[in-house]
């Protein structure tokens, strides 16, 4: 006999395969459902918001005024100043001519600022991809031995990593970036920022040879192992330098007003190190300069890809390792500044951004761009409103090399390392490291395998071992789900955990267990052994009968999906449960679980009077059917 006042679960024919596969589709790649609001426009209105949708230049061109541009000119003048140093600096990283790093921000930031989603991203190469890709394609053609074909095989990793990019914002494979969690870029850049300010010691001490290994192992070594070729005039300018990048950053920090002057810093430590050069003819003193800049704008370079397959791997998977690391920096980058804004970006719309910004690059002499934190952080301080800052610094860029490239020719080699070092010194997160121990240690330990996987073995591997425990983690979450007892919170409806609630009274003759996780053939077994182990804990507490459980009830508000070798489990635990006088009954399933359980016909198999719409429902029911019992046997 049933309770009179149950509420009824809604047992309705399960979703045939087309409806249900389109759903989970569309949770999975169109979470952010964009094209909802277009629904009932007309066919124009409809074309015109899809065309903005998908080009966001025309979503916020039209409504651009004067007012907007003065803040994103004076944004984008001030990014470019940063972007020249920085340009130079980190093409020096990537073992390329200095030239190419002002040739990658010339072009991108126009196809950024057509295809971007972000109002406030300043794009640009970055120290952490222009060193792994000098130390990927490096192993394969020495820039030193055979410089053409290692420059020719950088724009093809440019090349393979554009098509990743784009390939995975079309598909809104989006979520493969969600697997570089924050524990690992947090020590990936730790680890990268230590190599690279180690590596600088070489333009620092002005070394003429030094290894092409990234460890710090290599590094030391190499430095302590030329120490005839150390020059001391070039270590006193560099100190000198280094120290007043590192005065306007704690500058910035004290008075965040003043964030200009840290922003123009490096091109002031480029000018002034230029004009040391030319009249102290440092050359002749063991201070090495950049050498020549040709005057001109970016030359084409598609005829450059090489596809040899020779070649191929490597280009392959240089493209891929920093394209995935780009495209996280840059995306998290975007939301952090959206944020503080209270906007939104969309990670499928950057994705495309950059993997068009790195097909065209590849085209026209440029290497990987990304979104920098310094140039973004730098841009959002400056006031930019828009993406037309990206256009500005183009245009600037533009007359840079059109007039201004040969000037730079004058800059000191330790100038660069000074400008690279201070901003790499910025990258290292000793506080978010300290939280993450104190906080997870676990997500510690992923940060610091990135951090010295970095250190002292190689930036890949060290980025795959981070992955492979966050991984690892990410399975032992799936195979040892969570499971508890709960009991009834007193004077209310609730029904909580016991151990997190000890307040809370178990129910006499039914035990309720809560299951949180999907069940799958990687947890079915474990699930089942514990449910067991949990009857067993509570039957074996005491001998009396009051204390023999009756009813077991299974939440399952929390199980998102279950397959057929969880359906199985629970029938095997279910024929188990009745050789020892207990009945089964399942609470509150998702739809695709009851759909899944209907399908393999285990709502007939234990009866649909089993399932429950709440805890309380099924809760009041097992006492009825207990008083029920208790009073039949009375009579009896």
């Amino acid at each position: 006999m049933a309770n009179p006042s149950r509420q009824a679960v809604n047992f309705a024919a399960p979703r045939g395969f087309a409806t249900a596969f389109k759903a989970d589709c569309k949770e999975t790649f169109f979470p952010d459902d964009p094209f909802h609001e277009m629904k009932h426009e007309k066919p124009l209105n409809k074309l015109k918001k899809t065309i903005q949708y998908f080009i966001p230049l025309f979503e916020w061109l039209p409504n651009y005024n004067l007012r907007l541009f003065r803040y994103d000119l004076l944004a984008g003048i001030t990014i470019t100043s940063l972007a020249i140093p920085q340009g130079i600096s980190y093409a020096k990283l990537a073992s390329i001519p200095p030239i190419y790093g002002l040739y990658s921000s010339f072009i991108p930031p126009f196809v950024y600022s057509i295809f971007g989603s972000s109002k406030h991203l300043a794009v640009g190469t970055v120290a952490a991809c222009s060193l792994l890709l000098s130390e990927t394609v490096g192993a394969k053609a020495s820039p030193q031995d055979d410089p053409t074909l290692y420059l020719h095989l950088i724009f093809t990793a440019t090349f393979f990593t554009g098509i990743f990019q784009t390939a995975l914002g079309f598909l809104r494979l989006g979520i493969l970036v969600d697997f570089l969690s924050h524990s690992t870029i947090t020590g990936f850049m730790g680890g990268t920022a230590i190599i690279i300010c180690l590596q600088q010691l070489k333009g620092m001490f002005g070394l003429i040879h030094f290894t092409t290994h990234t460890d710090v192992v290599s590094v030391v070594g190499a430095v302590f192992r030329h120490r005839n070729e150390w020059r001391w005039e070039s270590a006193v300018v560099g100190i000198i330098f280094l120290a007043f990048l590192q005065f306007t950053r704690y500058l910035r920090q004290k008075r965040p007003k003043l964030f200009w002057v840290s922003a123009i810093a490096p091109m002031v430590v480029v000018v002034v190190g230029c004009l040391f050069a030319f009249f102290a003819h440092a050359e002749k003193h063991g201070i090495q300069i950049v050498g020549e800049l040709k005057k001109g704008l970016n030359p084409p370079s598609i005829q450059y890809l090489n596809f040899d397959p020779q070649y191929l791997p490597v280009t392959v998977r240089a493209g891929l390792i920093t394209g995935l690391i780009a495209m996280a920096e840059g995306i998290a980058i975007g939301r952090s500044f959206a944020i503080m804004k209270s906007e939104q970006t969309d990670g499928n719309k950057e994705m495309i951004a950059f993997g068009f910004m790195n097909i065209i690059g590849s085209f026209t002499s440029c290497y990987l761009t990304t979104g920098p934190f310094s140039k973004t952080a730098v841009n959002f301080n400056a006031g930019c409103r828009t993406a037309m800052s990206n256009v500005v610094m183009g245009f600037c860029m533009m007359l840079t090399l059109l007039f201004l490239a040969p000037l730079f020719r004058y800059t000191p080699l330790v100038a660069l390392s000074a400008i690279i070092m201070s901003a790499m010194l910025g990258l290292i997160n000793y506080d978010e490291m300290i939280h993450l121990f104190k906080v997870d240690k676990f997500d510690f330990v992923i940060c610091m395998a990135a951090f010295l996987g970095v250190s002292f073995i190689s930036m890949d591997v060290g980025l795959m071992l981070s992955v492979g425990l966050a991984l690892l983690r990410a399975l032992l979450y799936v195979a040892r789900p969570a499971a508890c007892k709960l009991g009834k919170i007193p004077n209310s409806s609730l029904y909580r955990d016991t151990e997190q609630y000890p307040g809370s009274t178990p129910i006499q003759g039914v035990l309720v267990l809560q299951l949180g996780s999907p069940i799958y053939f990687a947890n079915s077994t474990y699930i089942r052994e514990r449910v067991l182990r949990y009857i067993k804990e509570e039957q074996g507490v005491s001998d009396s009968k009051t204390d023999i459980i009756e009813h077991l009830l299974l939440d399952l508000s929390g199980v998102s999906s279950i397959d057929m070798t969880g359906i199985e489990t629970f029938l095997e635990l279910r024929r188990i449960l009745d050789s020892k006088g207990i009945k089964l009954s399942i609470v509150n399933p998702r739809i695709e679980v009851l759909e899944k359980m209907t399908l393999a016909k285990f709502t007939d198999a234990i009866g649909k009077e089993s399932f429950y719409l709440s805890i309380e429902d099924a809760v009041q029911n097992c006492r009825f059917s207990l008083h029920s019992s208790k009073t039949t046997m009375e009579e009896a």
